[in-house]
């Protein structure tokens, strides 16, 4: 995600409403408009990639629906197609970028794609709703999603937030929102709309906005010259797992082979990113030509830097790692918060039997 340097078009290209906003979400027209150039890039490295361990039979095809245009966030997915890791496990892979206007669990249902990164509490909700599908492994530990202020102008925690006006996107008022205004007093008279440009956070000092830490600290720096406050959530009690691999329960029921296949490539694949992202990242400026180098840079950095994705469980367990304590402290959070009756199913949000596998497992 970079942002032009003229400050009149201070707008997020990693949410660019007016290039891909006239992307259906009913499922026939965004299967017919999916992205190839993933697999092209998969049909071009394969040369070089290590030969697949199942050479002899026909690779299983496969659609990955990502949660926004192509970034760093989604590096491990892309480096496993770039890596030809999914091919070393049986997989043809098709990653397909999301966006602003694609509702991925209306793909994910309808069978335009076969897996999608999601996050636990859309997971419980979904449960609540009726949706059979199931959350397979959470590739982040932390969630990303952390609030902006300006430097000098008294925020620098979360308890400063009092009477300031704070830009938020819809999705924020089922999730994030309701957490901060338990813990901290917050009110709704403060909300303002987060349009994910940040233009009117630059020009404003007395505005708070969200942003992913990955991501808006890097537009903002661009467009104003300032390193905002960074708030991050997850550092403070906020427990939701994010990027996490969603698939449909009939896949898990009926196929756990294919299922595990995927975890292990797509885990191996972040693996591998972490410790040299430029094949993925060449993928990633394919599908998304104006992401920029920095930007790439900026956003691998903080996912290291805030432990996105290594700390927690993923210690010990590897990444991808789930726990039951862990998706029930999601669940008592945010149902004694209101998001979900008492009464939800949300252990059938998820299984755990195809992560935690350790750290060493999937290094090879």
């Amino acid at each position: 995600m970079t942002i032009p340097h003229d400050f009149a078009s201070l707008q997020l290209n990693r949410r660019r409403f007016l290039r891909y906003g006239s992307l259906a979400v009913g499922t026939g027209m965004l299967a017919a408009c999916s992205n190839t150039a993933s697999n092209t890039a998969q049909n071009e490295t394969s040369d070089t990639a290590s030969a697949p361990a199942s050479a002899s039979k026909e690779l299983d095809r496969i659609t990955l629906g990502t949660s926004w245009f192509a970034q760093a966030e989604h590096g491990g997915f892309y480096q496993a197609v770039a890596n030809g890791i999914y091919r070393d496990h049986g997989l043809d892979v098709t990653i397909q970028m999301g966006g602003p206007q694609v509702n991925g669990n209306q793909l994910l249902m309808g069978k335009a794609i076969d897996f999608k990164m999601g996050y636990a509490i859309d997971a419980i909700n979904a449960i609540k709703e009726g949706l059979p599908k199931v959350t397979v492994a959470a590739i982040f530990q932390k969630d990303p999603q952390g609030l902006m202020a300006h430097p000098g102008v008294g925020v620098d925690s979360f308890e400063d937030l009092k009477g300031k006006r704070i830009l938020l996107s819809t999705s924020a008022q089922t999730t994030f929102w309701p957490f901060l205004k338990a813990k901290y007093g917050l009110d709704d008279n403060q909300k303002g709309v987060y349009t994910f440009n940040v233009g009117p956070f630059v020009a404003d000092k007395n505005l708070v906005q969200q942003g992913y830490i990955t991501s808006e600290p890097y537009a903002i720096k661009q467009a104003g010259g300032f390193d905002p406050v960074i708030l991050l959530m997850a550092d403070h009690g906020y427990p939701n797992y994010t990027t996490t691999i969603e698939t449909r329960s009939e896949i898990v029921q009926n196929n756990p082979d294919l299922v595990q296949r995927f975890v292990d490539a797509s885990i191996k694949g972040w693996y591998s990113y972490l410790k040299d992202p430029a094949p993925g990242n060449a993928l990633i400026k394919r599908d998304n030509p104006e992401m920029t180098d920095g930007q790439l840079a900026f956003g691998l950095e903080k996912l290291k830097q805030y432990g996105i994705i290594t700390s927690g469980d993923a210690e010990t367990k590897g990444i991808g790692a789930m726990t039951d304590d862990r998706w029930k402290e999601i669940f008592t959070t945010m149902s004694d918060l209101g998001a979900f009756p008492n009464s939800v199913s949300y252990k059938d949000a998820y299984t755990l039997q195809f992560v935690n596998k350790g750290t060493t497992a999937y290094q090879s």
